[in-house]
């Protein structure tokens, strides 16, 4: 009890856009976007529906920053990646290798956000789903200039062959913990491996 307490207090101390942004992150994640309504968010948020609806004009609204955000912090894997390994798109794409390797084996119990996200926002018309189209077109670009960068033939097509089996894969472990997926950073080292560029 004096833990739900302590952590009431704390949520109480920050900005109430944050606590809002965070109580539907939160939640959104645990139970479902269309699950969760705004009342529930509120009461997270230890604020009120009036205050919700001042910062987020909708519950649109709101699901439309989660989403922002959570791209935002899709872009950061990138960013951190050409801050750590400047002028060297080989090492960049070790890394990147090994950050899909932690994220497929420790992904969250109800794994990825945004794809959850995108099942539920199927109508072509919600606000969130462009947000989405957006990040996802960004990451296979990022990999094709990668792959450009480091010297890769035909780097598009080698971007959509590691796109399409890092995405199949994380959906694949949302279904069972088990099965092709957990060997699908072997395939992406074999992948790349007759791909690379030839030694002169």
């Amino acid at each position: 009890m004096a833990t739900t307490i302590n952590r009431t207090a704390e949520t109480a101390l920050a900005p109430p856009r944050e606590r809002i942004l965070n109580a539907a992150r939160e939640l959104f994640y645990r139970h479902g976007i269309r699950a969760v309504g705004v009342e529930a968010i509120a009461e997270t948020a230890v604020t009120n529906k009036m205050t919700l609806y001042r910062h987020f004009g909708s519950k649109d609204e709101l699901i439309a920053a989660y989403i922002t955000e959570l791209a935002k912090e899709g872009d950061e894997v990138w960013e951190t990646l050409a801050r750590d390994y400047p002028g060297d798109p080989n090492a960049q794409l070790e890394g990147w290798v090994r950050y899909v390797e932690k994220v497929l084996t420790d992904g969250g119990e109800r794994g990825c956000a945004i794809a959850n996200a995108a099942v539920e926002m199927r109508e072509i018309e919600h606000p969130a789903r462009q947000i989405i189209d957006d990040y996802k077109t960004r990451k296979r670009n990022r990999l094709v200039n990668l792959f450009r960068d480091a010297g890769y033939a035909e780097p598009e097509q080698l971007a959509d062959e590691v796109f399409l089996l890092f995405e199949g894969a994380r959906i694949s472990i949302q279904c069972c913990s088990s099965g092709p997926a957990l060997g699908v950073v072997r395939m992406l080292r074999s992948l790349l491996a007759e791909h690379a560029p030839k030694k002169s």
